[in-house]
């Protein structure tokens, strides 16, 4: 090891599956592991093999395809009272998944041995250090994961600095402490690892394992490794139960970024925002976009006067370049918006615009128009580009809707209502008259639309909806009220959103719909670009 290097362990496929709503297939946690693999993460924490059959299956495929970097970890506890760790059942098939490490967890708290364990303080000590003997012996490599380590230390250090010192004189690799609670503030585990150094020196590694339940599992990290951990233990995303655990997108930014820990090599670090997102993707979980680093809106820049200044020099904003961690700046439109946002946003379109160009005036104006009736055009890029080349003289006819109808209908008893939709649409001077049937009225709008063109414009039937968002704007007017409509559209390999306001939402249904499939005519033709 060089004097600053860190060694980052993911427990998301364990320790993070543990959040609720989040459930991962078998197939899941091969993609992540081959993923977090491609980052270059030293240790991966498969899961618990005999816990459950998806987890033994999960070690027994990434034994016909191994990963390429890193190593995969099995995770168990430390034996039962009152056996030998030979004779307990529970440990053979953590041996059976055949990986090279072993992390094992273990009580220090004293309260829990007596009131969770129903067992004695030296048997406790004997559980310890007979498992990691046991494992030693056949081969395996041991991280030691003492549970509740600072709730235990807090309550009773002497008892707590034994367990760990069973564990080291068994032969474990690293000892792991661990805020299993979350209440432990940052200035608390400095000075408690710092107590641990001094106490067992630095013969046996630590490494610390942070849960977020006081907002500041990723602080005690940073000052865990401040005062001589050298493993950091997390998830992606920070994921986890209950308020979930340190955050290793975050973490490892800080740590290398901020303070010169190498825990990642550089070329990896530019995938972070990459992989969070991905992991995000495959469990199903819409990714956080104010999240530190790797959000969306990390680097978003929406006032005036920002934009303007990071435009000269992105360190007036920015605390770290976005790039080094595969993200990117993005200059946000809104009612807040000056002419540097206008020029910024058009040049990130490919478009020149200059202060002097009457055009940037119109712009901004029918911009903060729009919003003041309810549109959002920092969350409906593809809606602002549109507007911006209708005020350029520069958005391309592709089409024409010369009027629709929608028309609904109410089962009886227990019968689905359904929709039928009808649109004529001009295209090149020529009037084409569809009707199609939806679930829905917007489904029966859009589908109707599709048909009308798809035969002139095939390339839209590989557009689909991503995401349909409604929200209220004045809700004292009832059902009067104004509605704003965002729609996420794609075409499987970009994503664009457009936005509709009207106080009928079939009505402003219809505007983001017809926008979404200009928007990805125009992508598909090159004649715009978009923002990832």
């Amino acid at each position: 090891m060089t004097a600053n290097r860190l060694w980052i362990y993911d427990t998301t496929l364990r320790d993070g599956a543990q959040c609720e709503g989040l459930s991962l297939s078998l197939e899941d946690k091969l993609r992540i592991a081959n993923q977090l693999d491609a980052l270059g993460v030293p240790f991966i924490e498969g899961g618990w093999p005999g816990a459950n059959p998806k987890d033994v299956q999960f070690f027994w495929q990434l034994k016909e395809t191994p990963l390429q970097r890193s190593e995969i970890v099995a995770f168990c506890a430390t034996r039962r009272p009152g056996r030998t760790a030979a004779d307990d059942p529970m440990l053979q098939p953590i041996l059976a998944a055949g990986t090279r490490w072993i992390t094992l967890f273990g009580k220090s708290w004293d309260l829990h041995v007596t009131e969770g364990l129903k067992t004695t303080l030296d048997e406790n000590l004997a559980m310890i250090r007979d498992s990691i003997e046991y494992f030693r012996s056949q081969g395996r490599r041991i991280i030691y994961d003492a549970e509740h380590w600072f709730d235990g230390y807090k309550q009773n250090p002497e008892y707590a600095l034994k367990t760990l010192q069973a564990a080291a004189e068994a032969g474990a690799a690293w000892l792991t402490l661990c805020d299993t609670n979350g209440g432990t503030l940052p200035h608390e585990i400095g000075e408690i690892v710092s107590e641990v150094v001094s106490e067992l020196g630095t013969t046996v590694p630590l490494g610390i394992h942070t849960h977020n339940d006081s907002d500041t599992a990723v602080a005690n990290a940073l000052s865990a490794v401040l005062a001589g951990a050298t493993m950091v233990q997390g998830t992606i995303n920070g994921y986890g139960e209950r308020c979930g655990n340190a955050n290793l997108c975050s973490a490892i930014a800080n740590l290398q970024l901020k303070l010169g820990y190498q825990c990642l090599d550089d070329d990896r670090l530019l995938a972070l925002t990459e992989t969070s997102r991905f992991v995000s993707e495959i469990v199903n979980l819409a990714p956080d976009d104010r999240a530190p680093f790797v959000g969306r809106s990390a680097f978003a820049h929406k006032g005036g006067i920002h934009v303007s200044a990071v435009q000269r020099n992105p360190l007036t904003y920015e605390h770290v370049r976005p790039e080094a961690i595969g993200n990117q700046r993005r200059i946000v439109i809104s009612d807040q918006a000056g002419l540097s946002n206008v020029l910024a946003k058009a040049r990130s379109f490919g478009i020149e615009l200059d202060k002097q160009n009457p055009a940037c005036r119109e712009i901004l104006e029918q911009l903060k128009t729009l919003e003041s009736e309810g549109y959002q055009f920092e969350a409906a890029e593809a809606s602002f580009d549109l507007l911006m080349r209708e005020a350029l003289g520069q958005r391309p006819v592709l089409f024409e809707i010369k009027g629709f109808q929608v028309h609904c209908t109410q089962g009886d008893g227990e019968g689905e209502s359904n929709s039928l939709a009808t649109v004529k649409v001009r295209v090149n001077g020529k009037d084409f008259l569809e009707a199609a049937e939806g679930n829905g009225p917007v489904s029966a709008l859009d589908a109707a639309l599709r048909k009308a063109l798809v035969s002139l414009f095939p390339e839209i039937a590989d557009f689909h909806l991503v995401d349909y968002k409604v929200r209220i704007l004045d809700s004292q007017a009832g059902t009067a009220a104004k509605t704003r409509v965002l729609l996420e559209s794609t075409n499987g390999h970009q994503r664009w959103t457009t936005v509709g306001v009207s106080t009928n939402i079939i009505d402003a249904s219809y505007r983001a719909v017809v926008e979404g499939l200009e928007y990805g005519l125009l992508l598909k033709r090159s004649l715009v670009t978009v923002e990832s």
